[in-house]
């Protein structure tokens, strides 16, 4: 039986709402795994460098943030409930990141973005119109958008201070997992989007990266 189709509309608007106040709100999500920075001595960054540390680890959040919102989109509009179940375990994956992050980010004394509900919207909206589109589609969106978070934290660990063991312990475990999802959602399934459409989310992402890093 699919699951989905044992709730009421009403239902599952009540359970998208109680999620996304849980991503974009709930201060301190419970993580199931614990930080890989756990254990790990805090660097002497000058002001400088925390500021760079944190508005990296600002994106990151928000980069976790926009992942919880796509894969409960794709997940509320799944039509096979092996690709929802899928869909909702690299969900809780995201989670360990989002509570990470903003543990990292309360250690750096910074703050998520201001934005958070705009990017969860937007987010959550995109994964939905690839999801009705096609299960296979929206497993091809996942390996595109982790193929590019992938990318995206390599750049990160570059540029974080070399001392910074914490946040690039976070940034390490972070990519690893990130690959991961991607090549159990090509695995399941998932087709290779266009060249425009890989094009158009690397721009989001961009965008989304510069004003995160700031706001």
């Amino acid at each position: 039986m699919n699951p989905a189709r044992t709730h009421s509309p009403v239902d599952r608007v009540l359970i998208e709402i109680e999620r996304a106040l849980g991503t974009v709100f709930e201060p301190r999500p419970a993580a199931n795994r614990a930080s890989p920075a756990a254990g790990l001595g805090e660097a002497a960054l000058d002001e400088a460098q925390r500021r760079h540390a944190a508005g990296l680890m600002r994106v990151n959040h928000v980069g976790e943030v926009c992942a919880q919102a796509l894969y409960f989109g794709q997940a509320a509009v799944a039509r096979d409930d092996a690709v929802r179940a899928q869909l909702l375990e690299a969900a809780a994956e995201e989670t360990d990141h989002l509570a990470w992050c903003g543990e990292r980010l309360d250690q750096l004394g910074d703050r998520p973005s201001l934005l958070n509900p705009l990017w969860y919207g937007g987010a959550w909206a995109i994964g939905a119109a690839a999801g009705l589109i096609s299960d296979q589609l929206s497993l091809g969106f996942v390996v595109e958008t982790e193929r590019q978070v992938e990318a995206h934290l390599d750049g990160h660990l570059d540029q974080l201070p070399a001392d910074d063991r914490r946040s690039r312990a976070i940034v390490t475990q972070m990519k690893a997992d990130e690959a991961r999802h991607a090549e159990n959602a090509q695995a399941a399934g998932g087709i290779d989007l266009p060249p425009p459409v890989k094009a158009a989310m690397r721009f989001a992402a961009h965008v989304m990266r510069k004003v995160a890093y700031r706001v």
